[in-house]
């Protein structure tokens, strides 16, 4: 399989991230997939995780699990 280029994506950041560019991205690039990259380094590296376990990452985060205090 071929791999695509990260600008071949249509990249998102949270409406509640801060101007100062240290946020993350997400994408779609397939139907079963979410790719993830760091904002200020649109050309690096991406992590790609399945739907699955994308949807229980999220649901974490919105849990609290991560919370550090």
């Amino acid at each position: 399989m071929a791999v695509q280029p990260n600008s071949a994506f249509s990249w998102t950041k949270s409406s509640y991230s801060g101007g100062n560019g240290a946020c993350v991205e997400i994408a779609a690039p397939a139907v079963t997939a979410i790719a993830v990259r760091d904002s200020k380094v649109p050309d690096g590296e991406r992590l790609t995780f399945g739907n699955s376990s994308w949807s229980s990452f999220v649901a974490d985060v919105a849990a609290g699990t991560f919370d550090l205090s």
